[in-house]
């Protein structure tokens, strides 16, 4: 999301467009959008991103076209401080933002930040208010965004890691989501066959074994391992190493059978009855998915509620929703 907002950005400004990069600093109550979020807005009133639900992108636009916003320096704009303004731009009760307006410049750094991420880094922007300069820095997951009033600290670039184990058609599906929720997607496969044909953009493909590919990533708090090749000699390998580490999510695709069958497998290769629980399988939460991309969304959906510390205890998950169903079938 932010390299469309930024690419666009370095777009209009080759081309001689004025334009204002717009940022959710901080947010008080409820609020549309976290901070960080971005839109640039362009001289016309064009604009790519999204700071809100609609009402907020509206004023800047009308801000712009009437000439109302500093085009010299950065400047700082808030939103839903009363309960008449909160109605007025949309913001749920009690809801407020502040954002920085930066009028974007070839000071701003834009072309080196769209080339770095453009290579999959993570980097700091750091601004200065005063002059409206910018300079880039490597960053770490954990970083946040900083706003003093004097300098703003937005990190850019994919913060979370996923891996998928099998570069077959479902896979495609959920690499390129993958991709769309700003993970760093590597796609695993050594088979042939299956990686001769492999064209997801913005993803990484590996050919080595997949119990290598885990350990070569060496997983943490912010990385996802999905086996979706319906191999055991494939997945096996890849959940052995990853149920160790502290991937925040871990799952293999399959029936309850083959899964109920794969836990028996895997508790062979000392893996503990704790290992073994984190291990979502059948992979996804159950909407009745018959297509690839509808299991996709079905995987991606569950891969967001673990990232976001959601339990799903009244979701229905694919291995208990079918084994109900089942029951109600058979008339138990």
């Amino acid at each position: 999301m932010d390299l469309e907002v930024l690419n666009t950005s370095r777009r209009w400004l080759a081309g001689g467009e004025r334009v204002v990069l717009a940022t959710v600093v901080r947010t008080w109550g409820s609020s549309p959008r976290p901070t960080g979020a971005m839109l640039a807005l362009r001289g016309d009133g064009l604009l790519v991103g999204s700071v809100s639900g609609g009402c907020i992108e509206d004023d800047l636009v009308e801000r712009v076209r009437r000439g109302e916003i500093d085009l010299s320096r950065p400047s700082v704009a808030r939103y839903g401080v009363s309960a008449d303004e909160a109605h007025r731009f949309g913001l749920p009760c009690g809801g407020t933002l502040e954002l920085v307006l930066e009028p974007l410049t070839q000071g701003s750094g834009i072309d080196g930040l769209c080339e770095a991420l453009s290579q999959g880094t993570l980097v700091s922007r750091t601004l200065e208010m005063g002059t409206g300069v910018a300079r880039l820095a490597p960053a770490a997951a954990a970083d946040g965004v900083r706003f003093d009033g004097e300098k703003l600290v937005t990190i850019h670039g994919p913060r979370y890691r996923m891996l998928v184990i099998g570069a077959g058609q479902l896979s495609s599906y959920v690499a390129s989501m993958a991709v769309d929720l700003d993970y760093r997607v590597t796609v695993c496969d050594p088979r042939e066959e299956y990686t001769h044909e492999w064209h997801v953009s913005g993803t990484e493909l590996v050919r080595m074994m997949p119990d290598d590919a885990v350990t070569q990533m060496r997983p943490d708090g912010r990385s996802a391992i999905i086996a979706l090749t319906h191999d055991p000699k494939l997945d096996d390998l890849a959940l052995i190493e990853a149920l160790k580490t502290p991937a925040f999510y871990v799952g293999a695709l399959g029936s309850r059978r083959n899964n109920a069958a794969r836990r028996e497998r895997l508790r062979e290769f000392d893996l503990t009855d704790a290992e073994l629980a984190r291990l979502h399988g059948p992979v996804g939460i159950d909407i009745g998915s018959r297509t690839p991309p509808e299991i996709a969304i079905s995987i991606l959906a569950e891969v967001t509620a673990a990232k976001n510390g959601i339990s799903l205890p009244t979701m229905p998950r694919v291995e208990g929703a079918r084994a109900a169903r089942e029951r109600a079938a058979c008339g138990a």
